[in-house]
Parts: structure tokens; C-alpha cells; sequence
């Protein structure tokens, strides 16, 4: 299942975000109102949401899309390595990649974020698309000011 078509731009997914996660403290309706955002103004996606740093690994936190893996070992697959290197990861061919894991088989694309508040990783941001090089930089960059954001929260 992927996401409806939108013509939202990215100023005005970055204002939703603002005005969603502006007066909330509580992360994790904030991730879940961020993914709601993001499946809903992303078009050509098939998954957006995040995964908790709990435990030394990352757990299934808030998203939108169909089932998705429950953990992921630190340094493995695309937000392992994200989440291990604290780096973005964007991603134009998964099936490429060195251990990815495939949550879904029709996910061709990804990217994906940490979240790090003052210096800890809370979790990544990850989001797929079944179009191969769905994500440019400029969406990375909207994108990480979305984490920005949600850090801010």
C-alpha cells in the first residue's frame, strides 16, 4: 500500500510538522504525528517511521505502512548503519546495499535520519519508496530539518 498523492510542498509539510509537534512534549505522539504527515505529503512511499534506540538495538516505534521488522540490530541494514554511524543514509538502490533487510520486497529506495538530542541517539527517521532514487537532497534536507523539529519538541 503507498501513500496518496499530494501536491503539499515542502514548506508546507515542514509547517504541519511545526504546528503539530509545536505544543506537544511527548515524543512519541510526536513520531506518530510525523509519520502521519509524512505517508500522507510524500509522494511515491511506501513506508515512514521511526524506530526507538532502546537497549543498544532499535525497536519499531511510530509509523505508517504496512508491517515493518521489530528490531534491528545496531550497524545492520539501512537504519542500523544510520542509527551505528549517526549519520543520514540515503539510499537510491536497498537491494545494493550491504545488509539491508527486507522489511517489504517492494521497497526499492531509502532514507533514513537519526535523532539525536544533545548527543544521544533517541531513533531514526526511516522512510521507503518503491521507486528506485526516490530521495534527493533537497528532500534530505527537508527532511532533517522535520528531525530538527521533533528534537526541538
Amino acid at each position: 500500500m503507498s501513500a496518496p498523492e499530494t501536491k503539499l510542498t515542502q514548506d508546507d509539510i515542514l509547517s504541519a510538522v511545526e504546528g503539530l509537534v509545536g505544543a506537544e512534549t511527548d515524543l512519541i505522539a510526536n513520531m506518530a504525528n510525523i509519520a502521519a504527515v509524512l505517508f500522507e505529503a510524500l509522494p511515491r512511499i511506501n513506508w515512514a517511521g521511526f524506530y526507538l534506540f532502546k537497549d543498544n538495538q532499535l525497536v519499531l516505534g511510530p509509523f505508517q505502512g504496512r508491517v515493518a521488522c521489530t528490531r534491528i540490530a545496531m550497524g545492520r541494514g539501512v537504519c542500523g548503519t544510520a542509527a551505528a554511524e549517526r549519520r543520514i543514509q540515503r539510499v537510491d538502490d536497498v537491494h545494493s546495499f550491504p545488509g539491508h533487510i527486507a522489511c517489504d520486497a517492494a521497497s526499492a529506495s531509502e532514507i533514513v535520519l537519526p535523532v539525536i538530542r544533545e548527543g544521544a541517539l533517541l531513533s531514526v527517521l526511516d522512510i521507503d519508496s518503491p521507486d528506485p532514487s526516490r530521495f534527493g537532497p533537497e528532500e534530505e534536507e527537508m527532511l532533517a530539518r522535520v528531525v530538527g523539529l521533533l528534537v526541538k519538541a
